[in-house]
Order: structure tokens, then C-alpha cells, then sequence
């Protein structure tokens, strides 16, 4: 998922000097749009789909399943500012600027692994063992991971709709004509494009959270964001300082670990990880602040520390959207302004793909982005204002009532079957075959459907 961030570039505003790049082309699709509001025939329909990582190809997988079985499909395009696909998955060794002087939207790291079980990430209409011809482990490395995104998207032949090493400026909207505009740069060069619908899937795991403690400016050793965490190696013989109690944390604190830090203590605001770890691996309330290459903690004692990395999360952030398009949400489930947790409540034609806490990924991405589909060919209408509402607060109330990972897993669980996917009936049925490891009296219930309501699969 890829996370575009606005440049500063020698333009007075994100728009201005658009009259020097407008080409003929451009002109030809304002006079299309000036004979629509007249009421002759309009031109085919145009979509932007902004970043091509697991949610927005699983966007673009979705209009070539439908283009593969004869549906007319509007004309697709999908700007990524990589030159490869892959979002988080696409490993480089850069931290800071990338190649073309971009913010790096990595935060993949040379040794990881999956946390999740491909179990739960298996798309459902490519499957691990098609791909490679057999089967494999459970938790496969992110080489393995990366290669098998790509072999969907090769499968699907959606390359030819992305224009890499491009990078979203400026989405605006405009309620005279309904549609978007579109300035993105490449190679320097700024183009100005139109489109009838915006679906962003740019991610939330690029803009770290980065907190702050007395003491920091002055800190004798390095500080940085798990963001910018590349090889565990760097920290071989190193007192190290985790910040933070959450799957990252978990994760380059063992990796640390394992490639030979001297120590690797963690902190906690709200409370420990409650794991059992080996000697040399400690666990401490929050630090308060630091001193030199000291770092204190609210329990009073202090420890030499040479690096601290703050594994603190990610924010959700969108320099190139205009503001009434901008979602603004905490890190949660249910997220704030979307109504499905995938349409602008203001503005439906404006979409975001995979912005929810995940415990699903590529099957949430699919589930969404075949919905989103219907939505663009006009197969699902839009709830009145006050319907959308109603049934953001009930999901919301339900959310606030959740107790623990296996209740958060549950949910996600029925997030999917509200979006109609056969991604729910794969995740439950991986859900019920480890659940009586975590609770024998309780399985995952199959919602029956509403009256009135459809459901559609990932292989349509």
C-alpha cells in the first residue's frame, strides 16, 4: 500500500502552471465534459486508482476479472511512485528520499517474515501452492511473499494501466462536473488528468508516529522509527531500546536478538507483551527521559542504551488529497468518514482500499475492491445520507465493545461478508480450524443474509 506525499516542487500551488502541461488530449476531455453537462453522449468513464501495492492491484485484478467476462469497463489508470509494484512488499535498502528524491514508502525490512499465515492472506483466485507449483510453509518470508504478489498481478496482465515512478500531487474535486482532477509528476514533468472516480490505496503504514522525549536532542547514540529499520545486523553488540509493545516491536526487538545485540529491553506505555523472554531480553514501563546515553523509566531505574527505535505506529496521511477528500482517522477497525469503511460519506466516488486496523489483508483488499467495482459499474446504489449514517454508528458501537484479539479477529471476519466476498468464507473457514486452540466452546458464525441483499465473490 503506497503512501504518495506531496514535493515541493517550483509551483506556486499544487495547481498552478497547469495551463503550460494541459495537452490537446486534455483539452479534447474538458470539451467531452462541457457536451456532457449539455446532455450529448459522454466519453467512456475514467478511474484513478493511486498506488499499486496489495490494494490497489487488488483494484485493478477486480476490473480485469469483470473486463475477462465481457463487462464494458471504465478506463483504468494507477499511479505508483515505485518502479515496481508490491507497496510495503517491494524491499529496498533506501530509508529517507528514494531514487527519484521521494519520500521512501518502505518500512520493509531485509529479514522479515510474515506474521500472519498465508492462510489468511491467500488471494482467492490465485492460490500459494498455483504459484509455486507446490506447497509451503505457513509463514513464508517477504521474498516469497513479494514474488507471489507479483505472480497474481502478471496473471492478470493490469501492468499495462500503471504508470510507474509517478507520484501523486493534487486530487481535487469539482461539484460543477462531478469529477476529479488529477496532477501527478514524472521525471520531473507535472500532467494534469480528469477522472469520473478517485480510489486511493496508498496505505497507512508509510508516515511513522514519531513521539518525542526530554533528552532526545542530546541522546549519544542513533534514534530512529521502525519506518526506517532495515538489517538487525546494524545493532550486533548494541544496548538496545525498543519503544513500543505491538507486532513490530515484537518483531525487530527479536530480530535484534537473534543478529547479536548485546541487550534488547523493551518499554510499554499501557502494558508489557507478557512474553517469556530469553536472557538479555528485558521488558520496562515507559521511559520518562534521557540523559546522554542513559534512558530512564518510570520505575526509576535507568540503563545505557546505544540505539532506540520507536516502533509507535503509523499515521494516515494524505498530503495530496484536497481536504474535503482527505481522510482524517485514527488506526482502528471501523474508520472514521467511510462508509463501509471504503466510501467518503461526503463524496462516494471517492474511495479508500485497506485503511482499517488489519488483521486481513489481501482478502479485506479483495472484498473492498470488488465492492468498489460494482459500486463504479453501477451494479450498487448508495444508501441515503441518513441510512450511511445509521449504520456507521452501529458498526462503530460494536467496535467499541471489543475485548481482545479474538473478538477484534471476529469482526474483521464479518467486515469481509458485509463487502459480499468469498474472502470471508476463506477466512472463516482458517478462522474455525485454529479457533479451537483459542476457545473449543465458540466457532465463527456464518451471517445469513439480509432480505434484499446480494452477495458477490472474488471470482466474478
Amino acid at each position: 500500500h503506497l503512501v504518495l506525499h506531496t514535493r515541493a516542487i517550483p509551483t506556486h500551488s499544487a495547481l498552478s502552471g497547469v495551463r503550460h502541461f494541459v495537452s490537446n488530449e486534455l483539452a479534447k476531455q474538458h470539451k467531452n465534459m462541457a457536451a456532457m453537462d449539455a446532455g450529448t453522449p459522454s466519453t467512456k468513464q475514467r478511474v484513478c486508482v493511486v498506488g499499486a501495492g496489495p490494494s490497489g492491484t487488488a483494484q485493478l485484478r477486480a476490473f480485469a476479472s469483470a473486463k475477462s467476462k465481457g463487462v464494458e469497463i471504465p478506463e483504468v489508470v494507477c499511479y505508483e511512485k515505485a518502479s515496481e509494484v508490491g507497496g510495503l512488499w517491494n524491499y529496498t535498502w533506501r530509508t529517507g528520499l528514494d531514487a527519484n528524491g521521494e519520500p521512501c514508502h518502505g518500512s520493509m525490512y531485509r529479514y522479515l517474515w510474515s506474521n500472519g499465515p498465508k492462510e489468511a492472506l491467500e488471494f482467492a483466485d490465485y492460490g500459494f501452492e498455483e504459484h509455486f507449483g507446490k506447497a509451503i510453509p505457513s509463514y513464508p518470508p517477504r521474498e516469497v511473499l513479494f514474488d507471489y504478489i507479483k505472480g497474481r498481478i502478471d496473471k492478470s496482465g493490469v501492468r499495462e494501466w500503471i504508470q510507474f515512478d509517478t507520484t501523486v500531487r493534487r486530487v481535487t474535486y469539482d461539484e460543477a462536473t462531478t469529477q476529479f482532477t488529477v496532477v501527478s509528476t514524472c521525471g520531473g514533468v507535472e500532467s494534469v488528468e480528469v477522472f469520473d472516480f478517485v480510489v486511493v490505496c496508498s496505505g497507512h503504514f508509510s508516515t511513522p508516529n514519531v513521539p518525542e522525549w526530554p533528552g532526545f536532542p542530546k541522546f549519544e547514540g542513533r534514534i530512529l522509527h521502525a519506518h526506517d529499520f532495515r538489517d538487525a545486523l546494524e545493532f550486533k553488540d548494541k544496548d538496545v531500546l525498543i519503544v513500543g509493545t505491538s507486532y513490530s516491536a515484537e518483531d525487530v526487538g527479536s530480530q535484534c536478538y537473534k543478529y547479536g545485540a548485546k541487550t534488547v529491553t523493551n518499554c510499554w506505555r499501557t502494558a508489557p507483551m507478557g512474553w517469556h523472554f530469553p536472557d538479555k531480553f528485558s521488558t520496562k514501563p515507559l521511559l520518562t527521559h534521557v540523559e546522554g546515553s542513559n534512558v530512564f523509566f518510570k520505575d526509576g531505574t535507568s540503563q545505557h542504551i546505544d540505539a532506540i527505535i520507536l516502533c509507535t505506529g503509523y499515521k494516515h496521511h494524505f498530503p495530496f488529497m484536497a481536504e474535503s477528500l482527505d481522510l482524517k482517522t485514527a488506526n482502528r477497525l471501523w474508520p472514521d468518514m467511510l462508509h463501509k469503511g471504503i466510501f467518503m460519506q461526503t463524496n462516494p466516488k471517492c474511495m479508500y482500499i485497506g485503511m482499517q486496523d488489519q488483521w486481513f489483508t489481501f482478502n479485506m483488499f479483495d472484498a473492498q475492491a470488488w465492492y468498489a467495482r460494482d459500486y463504479i459499474l453501477g451494479k450498487i446504489a448508495m444508501p441515503s445520507a441518513a441510512d450511511q449514517e445509521a449504520e456507521f454508528n452501529t458498526w462503530r458501537e460494536r467496535e467499541g465493545t471489543l475485548e481482545g484479539d479474538e473478538e477484534n479477529i471476529r469482526y474483521a471476519c464479518v467486515m469481509l461478508w458485509c463487502c459480499g466476498a468469498e474472502g470471508f468464507d476463506r477466512a472463516s473457514r482458517y478462522y474455525n480450524r485454529m479457533h479451537p486452540l483459542l476457545s473449543p466452546s465458540r466457532t465463527f458464525p456464518s451471517p445469513p443474509l439480509r432480505p434484499g441483499s446480494r452477495r458477490i465473490t472474488c471470482r466474478t
